[in-house]
């Protein structure tokens, strides 16, 4: 029996999900799909500007893993980039952390004052 993968921990879920060149009817077009932790794994690192290391531990996996996330990614965008194809974020194996919401005095909500 293979080892279970744990969730990645995900803290921000795009907006907008597939992206593809103007002028083609997206019918016509192949679909390269990225999965949201590779997309998490390539936002923290790539647009937060955090170490490989500290977006491991923010996604709660190793670093080697990281990695794999970053270079597949970017293999699918530079491939979608290259060859005209459309990109549509999707799946993959992760748990959303929504953000806190803060309260009146900037305390998160869920905390108990005594």
């Amino acid at each position: 029996m293979p080892p279970r993968i744990k969730p990645r921990l995900v803290y921000w879920q795009p907006g907008v999900t597939i992206f593809k060149p103007m002028g083609i009817p997206a019918s016509s077009m192949e679909i390269v799909v990225i999965n949201i932790d590779e997309f998490e794994a390539m936002r923290l690192v790539d647009l937060e500007g955090l170490s490989q290391e500290e977006a491991a531990q923010k996604m709660n996996v190793s670093q080697p893993t990281i990695n794999r996330l970053l270079t597949n990614a970017r293999r699918k965008i530079a491939d979608a980039l290259t060859n005209g194809k459309m990109i549509r974020i999707e799946g993959g194996n992760y748990k959303y952390i929504p953000p806190r919401r803060m309260g009146r005095h900037g305390r998160g909500y869920g905390r108990r004052m005594i």
